[in-house]
């Protein structure tokens, strides 16, 4: 599969086989990935893998600090963490990707407990055999680190796809820093970014065939030099 292949195909993956994901793949990933730009060459990335029981474990820790009432706390969020949910344009794509989510799923408006199975999924890592988590030095500035660290993971994620493996990009999992790192020894000088859940896609669910939409080139690109205004596309 060459790149722009990859790149229109990919989506989130929520569901996975049970199959386990050879560590020498990951490891091939993981050296793939270790070419994405990286701003000044920083290469500031860490990565731990897991999987087996110690996956297992931090499962189940996350599940159980979300249903004692603990609120999640990220290392990576911006100052407002709910301003751009309260962006009109932003909440309206979000609700209808959930709306997608929940249709595949046949979780109804009011089904509640099937809407806290789908959250606690999340907070699950989806259920993968593997997960990969990115951490930096907190001595980076915010952006700095984020700007690199997300090349890094969006070049993972797409050569994943060359070994037939999906990938789920989110925070949920990572929501418990302080799990994460009694499982795994993240020192407190490293700030927990983002999970990767990854393994073999399960064609069999039904939140696998969902694919979000995207806005039409028009909407978002702005053309300056072109010789025809600078709202007019090259020809």
């Amino acid at each position: 599969m060459n790149v722009v292949e990859s790149i229109r195909s990919r989506k989130s993956i929520r569901g996975y086989k049970d199959d386990p994901v050879p560590a020498a793949v990951l490891e091939e990933l993981l050296t793939i990935a270790s070419q994405a730009p990286s701003s000044r060459n920083f290469q500031p990335w860490k990565a731990d893998v897991i999987a087996g029981e110690v996956l297992e474990r931090i499962k189940e820790e996350n599940v159980a600090q979300l249903s004692a009432g603990v609120w999640p706390h990220v290392e990576v969020l911006a100052e407002d963490p709910q301003k751009e949910a309260r962006e009109p344009l932003f909440r309206q794509r979000q609700i209808a990707v959930a709306k997608q989510l929940f249709g595949a799923m046949r979780i109804a408006r009011g089904d509640a407990w099937g809407r806290q199975e789908w959250m606690f999924k999340g907070f699950r890592f989806y259920d993968a055999p593997a997960v990969i988590i990115l951490s930096a030095p907190d001595a980076l500035s915010g952006p700095v680190m984020a700007f690199n660290v997300a090349l890094f993971v969006q070049s993972l994620c797409l050569a994943a796809m060359d070994f037939q493996l999906g990938t789920c990009i989110a925070q949920q999992g990572v929501s418990y820093p302080e799990v994460i790192r009694r499982h795994t020894g993240i020192p407190e000088s490293e700030r927990i970014i983002i999970g990767i859940s990854i393994g073999y896609p399960d064609p069999a669910f039904a939140a696998n065939d969902v694919r979000t939409e995207r806005e039409p080139l028009h909407a978002f690109a702005r053309w300056h030099g072109f010789g025809e205004g600078s709202e007019r596309r090259p020809r």
